[in-house]
């Protein structure tokens, strides 16, 4: 069977019996491949994202379903001020290929952005109320002169900045995954039940309010929020645990007033998406090695 048509196999088995009952709108590639140190799959990854869009365009899916892939903020270079934002050179050689197969689809660019990690690494440099989407003083690029108020619009329109400087200003740029941990270890600043209800409570009232960011101030931000269940298997320090809305049981970490979803996303998805983002990512790593 070639890779063609494993790909169509694929959707058909876990895409296509599921669009009638479910809003499938993005089919992500692999979660970030690209990154600033070498990584055996970079080269296959624009190959693998064109094979699903020709997969979904034989079953007269690709319109309905985008295709794209998720990055880390690490790929930028340069993040501040966002007029500077700049991927890091060696990954020029993919990411010129994938951000004009993007134009020609008219998909989104994903970023996973935590601006919790940057006051995790700099509690004493970086303002809480600024990550937290609280009042304070904010942040203005000396160049375009443009205020910022938060950092996650900063992270976004240094991303513009980016795919701007590689030529295209014709990409909408998305955040695949954002989110604040309610608990973690003693030496993960922030990481409070406190803090993560502030960050989401404060998030999902800028996305009901149809915000831009201050350099796209007409393109509402379109955000997927990590997660709506705590991973409790998952590795690493007690953080990496503890992004999720619910408890694996389904209840509450803390009430976002969202409860009355659960029951219908849980039992039509099982996804760790949230209520009010009603679209699936579907992930596809696996396809990636199978070129």
């Amino acid at each position: 069977m070639t890779i063609l048509a494993n790909a169509q196999d694929w959707i058909q088995q876990h895409v296509q019996p599921y669009i009638g009952q479910t809003q499938i709108s993005c089919i992500v590639v692999g979660n970030e491949v690209l990154n600033s140190s070498t990584n055996q799959w970079m080269p296959y990854l624009v190959p693998a994202m064109k094979t699903v869009y020709s997969a979904l365009s034989n079953l007269g899916l690709n319109k309905q379903v985008a295709v794209t892939t998720a990055h880390s903020l690490n790929i930028l270079a340069t993040s501040y001020p966002p007029s500077a934002g700049a991927f890091w050179p060696n990954l020029a050689q993919y990411l010129q290929p994938l951000l004009n197969f993007q134009a020609q689809i008219n998909t989104p660019f994903l970023i996973n952005a935590y601006p919790y990690f940057a006051y995790k690494g700099s509690p004493s440099e970086v303002s809480l109320n600024y990550v937290l989407f609280q009042p304070n003083e904010g942040l203005t690029d000396p160049v375009t002169n443009l205020h910022y108020d938060n950092m996650l619009y900063a992270q976004i329109d240094a991303v513009y900045s980016a795919i701007k400087a590689m030529g295209h200003t014709d990409i909408t740029v998305r955040i695949s995954e954002t989110g604040w941990p309610s608990k973690g270890d003693d030496d993960e600043a922030g990481a409070t039940l406190e803090n993560a209800h502030i960050y989401n409570e404060n998030l999902l009232q800028r996305i009901e309010q149809k915000q831009g960011t201050p350099a796209k101030p007409s393109v509402p931000i379109d955000i997927y929020v990590f997660a709506l269940f705590n991973e409790n298997l998952k590795p690493g320090p007690t953080s990496e645990r503890n992004y999720g809305l619910y408890y694996p049981d389904g209840t509450p970490v803390y009430s976002l007033g969202l409860q009355g979803y659960l029951p219908e996303l849980y039992s039509a998805t099982g996804t760790r998406l949230l209520p009010f983002s009603m679209n699936i990512l579907v992930s596809i790593m696996t396809f990636l090695m199978s070129i």
